[in-house]
């Protein structure tokens, strides 16, 4: 048995099961109301599949807009695929859920936001338990607030 319980690593994993849940709802229903994600991801992650053009243009993290168009998003286990449409070019992306690094849906102020080690390495700061995050504002809506939960591992 394992000395210690690795919290940080079961909220990671609940909140990306959290995305996946709301994901294949809106592959199922589409969004709802005014409901719409900022994700970025680590474009480097393993399992990152887009377009080179792409890669090049975002060769570390890119954020994307799941709003008013968007097509063929397929969720599976351990990712999602989607196409979304970059000036009038549509392309398809899939996105492991590791490799996501922060889910906002600025219309009810909600998100989140994942840390890695490497984050800590490099002395970036971690929030601690009660403090939140604010992610940027968009024009014309508040800020989503997103709650980091890296302080709890080691």
């Amino acid at each position: 048995m394992s000395q210690s319980i690795d919290y940080g690593n079961l909220m990671h994993t609940a909140m990306r099961g959290l995305i996946k849940t709301v994901l294949r709802d809106v592959a199922e229903r589409g969004l709802p109301g005014a409901h719409h994600f900022f994700i970025t991801f680590d474009t480097t992650h393993p399992g990152v599949e887009i377009a080179d053009w792409l890669r090049d243009r975002y060769p570390g993290e890119m954020t994307v807009v799941m709003q008013h168009w968007f097509e063929n998003l397929d969720v599976g286990e351990d990712g999602f695929a989607i196409t979304l449409n970059f000036g009038d070019s549509p392309e398809p992306l899939y996105i492991p859920f590791n490799a996501i690094r922060t889910f906002v849906d600025p219309s009810v102020e909600f998100g989140l936001r994942f840390e890695t080690a490497e984050d800590d390495e490099d002395g970036e700061d971690v929030a601690p338990a009660a403090e939140q995050d604010h992610a940027p504002e968009t024009e014309g809506q508040p800020d989503a607030e997103v709650v980091s939960l890296d302080s709890f591992r080691k």
